[in-house]
């Protein structure tokens, strides 16, 4: 188990398309005062992604030898890729007292909680699992058959997602309720 000291690890967890990345890019426009951690990942980047802005993008050669030196507060291979977090984006801001705010996949979520106990964990939910089919679909990046596994994943992780502290709807149309929704647990857990 690790400790933690006074400042806050916030996890943001949820289903393949449900809009972590894009819930986490407009938290950074309205409050820059965390560390919003780059996780490393052997998948190929997508058309919009950037080396060290989205993820550390590795071979798969490169990522074992981040899992043999011991290198990850937690990794695991997630529809064909390896994805982990590195103990350097957990610990260095920790070390300065800076909050640190990450986004993982459940499974993720539930080992990082197991590790360190006091992280606040928030699930982000779609407003109907027809949502993230129509989300995959316009990523356009993934094949009927993949996307086929990632619905089926996502409506099992719904149904497991009561272990989150919190569980926040990204309402179709509407995402500034999602993101206001989870500034304001944030602001709530910094009193």
């Amino acid at each position: 188990m690790i400790e933690k000291n006074t400042a806050n690890i916030y996890v943001i967890s949820g289903p393949s398309a449900v809009g972590k990345d894009t819930i986490i890019e407009n938290l950074q426009k309205l409050d820059n005062n965390f560390h919003f951690v780059v996780t490393a990942t052997t998948r190929k980047p997508r058309k919009t992604e950037k080396e060290g802005i989205n993820h550390f993008f590795y071979s798969k050669k490169t990522f074992n030898k981040l899992i043999q030196n011991n290198e990850l507060i937690e990794w695991a291979k997630v529809y064909k890729n390896y994805y982990g977090v590195p103990k350097s984006q957990i610990f260095e801001p920790l070390k300065n007292n800076i909050d640190v705010l990450l986004r993982v996949d459940v499974q993720g979520a539930k080992r990082i909680k197991e590790l360190i106990p006091g992280v606040v964990l928030i699930f982000i939910k779609p407003e109907k699992i027809e949502s993230l089919r129509k989300r995959l679909i316009k990523r356009g990046v993934n094949t009927t058959t993949e996307m086929t596994t990632r619905l089926k994943t996502a409506e099992k992780e719904i149904q497991t997602s009561d272990f989150f502290d919190f569980i926040v709807v990204n309402k179709d149309g509407d995402l500034q309720y999602a993101v206001n929704k989870v500034l304001d647990i944030i602001k709530d857990n910094k009193s």
